[in-house]
């Protein structure tokens, strides 16, 4: 089976990663309730290790970063006031770091964030590289890559630092994680983005 020329080709727009240095490092929903109990995902543990490392990158290349937050309200599992919905410590934010809450997949929609990018000299339309990583790879990453691309940025998502989880399908089938997460990357790359596999493929 021969692969289709993706969108990104045919529109004759660029698949370089971007560099570091010159972009911002967007963390999307790196919350404790993706690591244990009933949203557990598949190479959670994995994928926040990686989210780590790429951070003390940015941090070292003085690369802007900007932290999102899910927030599904009281008792829910992604609870903002509650453990379970806390960012994980390891790649929690560091004073002066802005953290933008949303209460939708688009981390765009009805958020600070392309307001909180404007004050980082980001704005919509400019063509700047913004780098995206976390969780869940189908859901928040996808839709918040496409309305980046939408408003004009370059998105580019670190597939090492994001993970998903078996879904059932429509035709009664288990989609198995690793399947959608290489559908959810696949489906990025054919138009909205870049997918690098790890932090180290993002040029210094």
């Amino acid at each position: 089976m021969t692969a289709s020329a993706t969108l990104r080709d045919l529109s004759g727009l660029e698949n370089r990663p971007p560099r570091l240095a010159e972009s911002v490092l967007i963390l999307i929903d790196f919350q404790n309730t993706y690591r244990t109990g009933v949203m557990a995902l598949d190479g959670a543990e994995e994928a926040v290790a990686a989210a780590a490392r790429l951070l003390a990158r940015a941090r070292a290349a003085g690369t802007p970063v900007v932290h999102v937050v899910h927030d599904g309200g009281e008792g829910s599992p992604y609870d903002v006031r509650e453990h379970i919905g806390s960012l994980s410590d390891e790649v929690a934010p560091a004073d002066g770091e802005p953290v933008v809450v949303k209460n939708f997949p688009n981390a765009f929609h009805a958020t600070d964030l392309e307001k909180t990018l404007t004050g980082l000299g980001f704005a919509a339309g400019s063509g700047k590289d913004l780098v995206l990583a976390g969780f869940m790879t189908h859901m928040c990453i996808t839709f918040t890559a496409q309305q980046a691309f939408n408003l004009g940025y370059r998105p580019t998502v670190v597939a090492e630092a994001t993970a998903t989880r078996a879904l059932a399908a429509p035709d009664g089938t288990v989609l198995p994680a690793a399947a959608l997460q290489n559908a959810a990357l696949t489906t990025i790359t054919d138009l909205f983005g870049v997918v690098v596999p790890t932090a180290d493929d993002l040029r210094a």
